[in-house]
């Protein structure tokens, strides 16, 4: 399915599978995630979106051929029929950023499936709303078990990789201290899901969406604040009253919208960690009384940019130790025929996660 104009519906295409060259895998998708910023792409909103493109740069799939040996990140040989989930994003390994700052996430030639890569520029299967879709040399590869439900397993390569990251600024664990979720999205479930790991003993999530706020209980949520229904002041003096007045140790923004971090930022203590994540496309500036809000306050912020492999590898981790709750994130199911309808469903917030399936 293909993206030929932006706000305009994806329209089927077919493309010849390529031969592969040294180094590349060619997948069969069993399952390919509809991340919110696809909705965004969809709407010309990403400026790093080429078209034509097939979106999707969330998947799950059986390896189909092999352009020579490839091996895994934990160096097995792979072989056709193994069921693998990879890193969206593909790095230089040679730049400044990769080399020698080791932030490949910022690496100056990064390239993402179902981002940055056209249909229209070889392998032309550069996208998950595809039935196939050939991965680079050099790309991360993960084996994982064939029985484990590919939708499930999917968004832990964008929404929860992209969590753990967060977490990398969090020094010496949560036991016992309060955070504070903005976003009840699959960012934001698995932030939650990560702060529950790490020992935090209240959890507090923000949004707009009963829905997905509701949730967010499954995966360690001990308060639900619907801004449609509270004020910001409300929100602050509910975080406060748990706090014994002093605010939250560490705030997550998972929303990407405009306000959430001017509210974010006094929902946290003196010292306190706060880590945005959500914003993958512009949306805007935010006010912020660098005085009075940061630096009297000893404030910390961390904008965190996609992930690395290592990232993945630890969402992965997470979701298979629960795999039940996880599950629950997926609340709908399309074929590729009906990508339009899915990018609609998660527009709208109809749902949680929705996924494209494709039978085997």
């Amino acid at each position: 399915m293909v993206l030929e104009a932006f706000n305009n519906p994806l329209v089927k295409r077919e493309f010849d599978i390529p031969r592969l060259e040294s180094g590349q895998v060619l997948v069969r998708l069993r399952a390919s995630g509809v991340c919110g910023s696809d909705v965004h792409m969809w709407k010309g909103e990403d400026p790093r979106t080429p078209l034509p493109l097939i979106p999707g740069h969330e998947g799950v799939g059986d390896v189909a051929d092999i352009g020579g040996g490839k091996t895994d990140v934990d160096g097995r040989p792979l072989a056709v029929g193994d069921t693998i989930v990879w890193n969206r994003g593909v790095t230089c390994g040679g730049c400044r950023y990769c080399a020698v700052l080791k932030e490949p996430s910022l690496c100056t030639n990064r390239l993402v499936y179902g981002i940055t890569e056209s249909s229209a520029d070889p392998p032309h299967l550069n996208g998950c709303y595809a039935e196939y879709i050939v991965l680079r040399k050099g790309t991360d590869i993960f084996t994982v078990s064939p029985d484990v439900d590919p939708a499930v397993l999917v968004p832990a390569s964008c929404s929860g990789a992209t969590a753990a990251h967060a977490f990398d600024a969090v020094e010496g664990g949560l036991v016992g201290r309060t955070v504070v979720v903005q976003g009840p999205g699959p960012v934001g479930m698995f932030a939650v899901a990560f702060a529950k790991s790490l020992g935090a003993s209240d959890i507090a999530v923000i949004g707009g969406t009963q829905s997905r706020l509701d949730l967010t209980k499954d995966f360690g949520a001990s308060l639900l604040l619907n801004r449609r229904e509270t004020s910001a002041e409300d929100r602050l003096e509910a975080v406060l009253s748990r706090t014994n007045r002093r605010g939250a140790d560490v705030v997550i923004e998972a929303a990407g919208t405009k306000g959430a971090v001017e509210e974010g930022i006094r929902l946290l203590r003196k010292g306190g960690l706060y880590l945005s994540t959500g914003f993958s496309q512009p949306a805007g500036t935010e006010a912020i009384d660098f005085y009075r809000d940061i630096v009297s306050r000893n404030i910390r912020i961390q904008g965190v940019w996609v992930s690395d492999s290592g990232h993945v590898k630890r969402a992965v981790d997470l979701l298979l130790a629960e795999p039940q709750t996880f599950a629950k994130l997926v609340t709908h199911r399309f074929g590729l025929d009906r990508a339009n309808d899915a990018l609609a469903a998660v527009d709208s917030r109809e749902a949680a996660k929705a996924v494209l399936t494709f039978e085997t």
